[in-house]
């Protein structure tokens, strides 16, 4: 590969602030534009926010790091879509600025260094994930940033990089867990290769030492709480929650993601790494990586966050294949015209499944059209509407919590005092307690819901919003009115739901509750 020292830190420094501006520009102005065509909160957002209210070291479906990130969004930016995203824009910006250091501390140059970014910039997976408050957006930064200190310390760096490295694991594993499956592959791949002299010294130890520190408390909470996340995985597994995909279909669902063209790149890269001696542990992590995540039937975007070192080498394998090229002579940015141009017209026709800058109803004559409708795809077994999954959880909620309003307003002093609000799941009962100002704390017995118990309720009086008949409602409840119905035309199918008055519970909740949990 070319040596590093051809190109200077500052200038590759300036080169990545630079697309990372960019990226961060277009998850702003994107998530402006969404509020002006009618799109809402995503469900899993609402839920982080009020995971962030209720601060702990661990939860059932997801780890304290998202919880932090949406309080800390939400204090310092505010509670419109392009404030709570706001963090996760940066994140994305974080991980296209990674890139190109990645690309510059392999070897790369100017025209590497373009190439691998504007490969990550245009990622459907990327620009979907990086355009709502979650994790998955900050996990590339974890992964990328841990892996960077590793390749500068193959470079000649210091050991005490081992410090840097030990924090953005641990960090990560907070994050959320599949970073350790990533530090398993990373482990393995340098094991196998001469790359393993980099954990005999003692600043190994410490940053080891470090990432099991800061990683301690989830740990702690995982006990004392049952290993409630094993569960939820569990669970998952057990009543095939989430899409499997053979080994055939999960690899081109990668390529399918990362934007087809973009193969030529990031495929070239897995190529570099595995032949080149320094970096071949690298090359190999993925391998690992890609096989676990496989055996285990995780979900296809699970194995996103490793693709920019991939890019960042194939930046450099397609600036060494075209030495000789005049844009690589004279370094320029975009020194394959072609080939960038194609990637960048791929994108514009792939962006409205990755971002919904659309109105629904054009977003389907859209997709319709170009032959697109039905390929953004769900990974989990539920049926869709009109919309895919992921544009179809953003609609619905305001409606809902409004009828419950109407619903509470309409309730005698008396009932107030003692009403309880229960939801089938963690998605309804969070918009209530996020967009619902002035009515009671909802109860659910989906994950970290059910741990935060009925808020007191005993079944006295509720207002249930559920997806079970009247018939069983009245099975349950001395007394049950249908009072309102949530669900428009382009929520998912399952949260068209009825809204339920219910008064004298047969079985007190609070003693219930126990049998209620529901980790899935």
């Amino acid at each position: 590969m070319v040596r590093p020292v051809d190109v200077g830190l500052r200038e590759a420094v300036r080169l990545a602030v630079g697309f990372a501006a960019v990226k961060l520009t277009l998850h702003v102005g994107s998530n402006l534009w969404q509020t002006h065509i009618g799109y809402g909160y995503f469900r899993d957002e609402m839920y982080y926010i009020i995971c962030g209210r209720r601060l702990a070291w661990g939860y059932v479906d997801h780890g304290p790091g998202v919880a932090v990130q949406a309080r800390l969004a939400l204090a310092l930016f505010g509670r419109s879509l392009a404030g709570i995203r706001m963090l996760t824009a940066a994140a994305g910006a974080g991980m296209v600025f990674l890139t190109g250091m990645l690309a510059w501390a392999l070897g790369g140059r100017r025209p590497a260094q373009g190439l691998a970014m504007l490969g990550v910039l245009i990622s459907p997976q990327y620009l979907g994930t990086d355009g709502y408050l979650s994790m998955n957006s900050v996990e590339p930064v974890f992964w990328m940033g841990s892996l960077l200190a590793l390749v500068l310390m193959a470079r000649g760096g210091s050991a005490r990089l081992w410090v840097w490295f030990g924090v953005l694991a641990g960090l990560g594993l907070l994050n959320k867990p599949s970073m350790a499956f990533f530090l398993v592959a990373l482990l393995a791949g340098m094991l196998v290769t001469p790359a393993r002299s980099l954990l005999l010294n003692k600043w190994a130890a410490v940053g080891v030492a470090l990432m099991i520190l800061i990683a301690l408390p989830n740990v702690l909470w995982q006990m004392q709480n049952h290993w409630p996340t094993l569960e939820f995985l569990h669970n998952g597994q057990v009543e095939n929650k989430n899409i499997k995909l053979g080994p055939v279909a999960f690899v081109l669902a990668q390529v399918k993601q990362m934007n087809p063209l973009t193969a030529l790149v990031w495929g070239a890269g897995l190529v570099s790494l595995l032949r080149a001696h320094q970096w071949r542990w690298i090359g190999l992590m993925y391998c690992f990586f890609l096989a676990i995540t496989m055996a285990l039937h995780a979900k296809d975007y699970y194995v996103a966050p490793v693709y920019p070192v991939l890019f960042a080498a194939g930046g450099i394998a397609w600036e060494r294949r075209f030495a000789a090229s005049r844009g690589v002579v004279r370094e320029w940015l975009f020194a394959f015209p072609a080939m960038e141009t194609a990637m960048v017209l791929t994108a514009v026709l792939l962006l409205p499944l990755s971002m919904p800058l659309m109105p629904p109803a054009q977003w389907i004559a859209y997709t319709k059209a170009t032959h697109l409708y039905g390929q953004s795809g769900n990974t989990e077994n539920e049926v869709s509407g009109p919309l895919p999954q992921f544009y179809a959880d953003r609609f619905g909620w305001q409606e809902e919590v409004d009828q419950v309003k109407q619903v509470y307003a309409g309730l005698s002093a008396e009932d107030k005092k003692k009403v309880g609000i229960l939801c089938s799941n963690y998605g309804e009962a969070s918009a209530i307690d996020f967009l619902g100002n002035g009515l009671p704390f909802a109860s659910s017995v989906q994950n970290n819901y059910w741990i935060w118990g009925p808020q007191g309720a005993t079944g006295e009086v509720m207002i249930v919003v559920t997806g079970a008949a009247l018939e069983e409602m009245r099975e349950r409840y001395a007394s049950v009115e249908v009072v309102g119905r949530m669900g428009t035309e382009y929520s998912m199918p399952y949260e068209h739901r009825n809204i339920y008055l219910a008064r004298r519970r047969k079985e007190s909740l609070l003693k219930g509750w126990p049998e209620l949990k529901n980790y899935i």
